[in-house]
């Protein structure tokens, strides 16, 4: 068994864990210090591209009257990543739906709130249906001018970051920790993985059930990226007594309810891990089956129904990095 550096802090809302092996190079940092060095990396991502500060450079994207806005890289490389997202889902995973996230009542962060319990929204959620993109979809009106510095975008159109930020942040600590053995890098739930070291023991995932908590698959991955997204991470009651939660469907402005609540992917990267599981979860099981088909996955439906897509018996491994739940 490999000895690594595992260190927990709290970031972006949620646990973000680090597990660092031996430097591959005599002179780089220790895990210990590169941890407290990527630490730091992941507190100012968060802090810049926070939809729930005031100062962040997000917000003040997003409140900007201008359709032009100057943008430094790495809101430039968030914007893209959402654009990616909405473009490899059909439009399913939109980033611009800031709005009726506000108008539901996600205007503030839940960090530290205790979610309701999923079961009790289940019991007078609607009909379930897949969802759908929304028919003028504005993510295809924005911009990124990499030359000029800028994010172009139709004036009133906010962005949202939210879980595509996660996958990026995985991936780019993925990426800096790439003189290490073996890494594996959880920002709230999108895992991204990597190191020589990893081939020879590839890390054991463990995915859990939405409603019972109870570990109901582990999985082998070399490296790659795996995210799950699950509705009871995030479920609160509105005013008018209903029950909301933050995946929404693009068509309605509405949280989506398709027959699932849980749904885990593998991908080449934990953006796209990320991508795919929440594209999984919002198509519902028919659709679910089509998008883990590639790469492999889990779903859960809202009966409690485990299903297992694809050959998930193999440690998963591609020539990037890895990913796991959100």
């Amino acid at each position: 068994m490999s000895v690594e550096h595992d260190s927990t802090f709290h970031s972006m809302g949620s646990d973000i864990r680090l597990l660092i092996g031996r430097p591959l190079l005599r002179d780089a940092l220790s895990p210990a210090l590169a941890a407290e060095r990527e630490r730091a990396y992941v507190e100012d991502f968060a802090a810049r591209l926070s939809r729930f500060r005031e100062d962040s450079e997000l917000t003040v994207l997003n409140r900007e009257p201008r359709s032009r806005v100057p943008a430094s890289m790495l809101l430039r490389t968030a914007v893209r990543a959402g654009m990616w997202a909405a473009e490899r889902s059909g439009g399913l995973v939109d980033p611009t739906l800031v709005g009726e996230l506000e108008r539901i009542g996600y205007a503030r962060s839940l960090d530290g709130c205790e979610p309701v319990p999923l079961s009790d929204a289940l019991t007078s959620a609607p009909t379930r249906r897949p969802a759908k993109p929304r028919a003028r979809a504005q993510w295809k009106r924005i911009v990124v001018e990499d030359d000029a510095g800028r994010v172009a975008r139709p004036a009133g159109v906010m962005i949202d970051t939210g879980g595509t930020g996660k996958g990026l942040c995985a991936d780019a600590v993925a990426h800096r920790l790439a003189g290490y053995t073996r890494f594996a890098v959880d920002c709230g739930g999108d895992l991204a993985v990597g190191g020589v070291g990893a081939q020879v023991e590839p890390y054991e995932i463990a995915v859990e059930h939405p409603l019972t908590g109870e570990t109901i698959r582990t999985l082998r991955i070399a490296a790659g990226g795996v995210a799950t997204s699950g509705l009871n991470v995030r479920v609160w009651r509105t005013p008018g007594g209903g029950f909301a939660h933050h995946l929404l469907d693009p068509a309605t402005g509405l949280p989506a309810w398709t027959g699932l609540v849980g749904a885990t992917a593998l991908g080449s990267s934990a953006l796209e891990a990320e991508t795919l599981s929440k594209m999984a979860l919002l198509l519902g099981p028919i659709g679910a089956r089509r998008v883990l088909a590639e790469h492999g996955g889990v779903i859960v439906r809202d009966d409690g129904e485990v299903e297992t897509i694809g050959a998930l018996n193999e440690p998963r491994g591609w020539l990037t990095g890895l990913g796991r739940t959100a």
